[in-house]
């Protein structure tokens, strides 16, 4: 005969809960963990008590001073009971926000595609948000190293070094490993593609960026994960995955077979897939076109694709990302959303009807909801209509 047992979450012995603990890897499983009950709270230790204190201080890439990794969070927003009065769709769409820690303690948001800052969390959502109202998923992770600047003197009469918000000078694209709350700060290992296409990395407390595949210099476009592992893509197409230690690279597919390359290639993880986008950059017009193709990982061959169906993909300067149009507010399907460096704009590329628009709602300075959805107002929080 056999016998079910039923325990209470708060009877759960300590030793369950610490190994449940150790298992956590994001600030949000940690927050509803520990929210539990008393028992649960003592027995897992706080977010900032086990992960890396970002910022992280690393060497300079060159001649230049010492620059800072930092790390910002993709959250999906969505209300958990959807309005079923609501005549438009987009009300009970899910919202985007990123997000990075600061010296302050205090949240600042991000714009998910240019990265620029937006300002911090608003004091009147922050106010008027109930966060068990929605349902947040932790999308990814993105890293940015930045420059320092000096401030002061402080009450010490001494001068203090704190992350800007400019892009470190030189560096084009950053991830770290392993990507794990239970990772100390002495176990953060960074990779980097510098401007000039040279792929390094850096362990936390090294004096200098150790480059891999010297003797291939200014070779590689991107840097992505996939698969939970990182991989490069170089100019010619071809993915490698990075292997560390000790920093090999392992070939994933062959180069592309077209007859023309664009100036810049972007990986992003779709649905289980990898993706590469090319993109091109015609002189003089500054008007931008886009080929995207999908990998065979078992022959390595690059598939070309038509159409993204709901999908839309997110050329971000940190990171790249894929998102359901149907499921998220502010996207269109089947398209590429980038940024325009030459013009400082956020841009849109129809990959249909091969259209580029500029986008409106996500501006530098701009409110970081802008719209903001019915469900997410806070002057009108129970408000069912748009």
């Amino acid at each position: 005969m056999l016998f079910k047992m039923v325990v209470e979450w708060s009877g759960l012995p300590k030793e369950l809960l610490e190994t449940i603990g150790e298992s956590l890897d994001s600030r949000l499983d940690v927050l509803r963990s520990r929210s539990v009950c008393s028992s649960w709270r003592s027995s897992i230790p706080p977010f900032h008590a086990r992960s890396p204190r970002f910022p992280l201080r690393f060497p300079p890439p060159y001649i230049a001073p010492p620059v800072y990794l930092c790390e910002s969070t993709l959250y999906l927003l969505q209300p958990l009971n959807p309005f079923p009065t609501s005549t438009s769709s987009s009300c009970n769409k899910g919202w985007l926000i990123k997000v990075e820690d600061s010296n302050s303690g205090k949240l600042r948001l991000l714009d998910p595609l240019s990265n620029r800052y937006i300002g911090y969390f608003p004091l009147d959502y922050a106010k008027t948000l109930n966060l068990a109202s929605f349902r947040i998923t932790e999308l990814s992770k993105a890293y940015t190293l930045r420059d320092e600047i000096v401030i002061g003197p402080t009450s010490n009469n001494e001068r203090k070094c704190v992350p800007s918000y400019r892009f470190a000078c030189g560096v084009k694209k950053a991830l770290m490993i392993p990507n794990s709350a239970r990772t100390s700060a002495d176990g953060c290992v960074v990779f980097a593609i510098f401007h000039i296409g040279k792929l390094a990395f850096a362990k936390f407390g090294d004096e200098e960026w150790t480059t891999v595949d010297d003797w291939i210099p200014f070779l590689y476009n991107d840097i992505s994960v996939y698969n939970g592992q990182l991989h490069v893509v170089d100019r010619s197409g071809i993915v490698s995955r990075i292997e560390y230690p000790p920093s090999n690279l392992v070939q994933c597919s062959h180069p592309l077979t077209c007859t023309a390359s664009g100036s810049q290639k972007h990986l992003v993880e779709s649905c289980g897939a990898l993706y590469l986008v090319d993109r091109f950059e015609y002189d003089g017009r500054l008007r931008y076109c886009f080929k995207v193709y999908k990998l065979d990982a078992e022959q390595g061959q690059w598939d070309s694709v038509r159409s993204l169906g709901d999908r839309a993909f997110v050329l971000g300067t940190s990171s790249s990302f894929s998102v359901s149009a149907q499921e998220i507010f502010g996207y269109k399907r089947n398209c590429i959303y980038f940024t325009d460096e030459h013009r400082s704009q956020s841009c849109v590329f129809n990959l249909k009807d091969r259209s580029i628009g500029r986008l409106t709602f996500f501006t530098e300075h701009s409110h970081p909801f802008c719209p903001p959805p019915t469900w997410l107002s806070p002057t009108n929080p129970s408000s069912s209509t748009c």
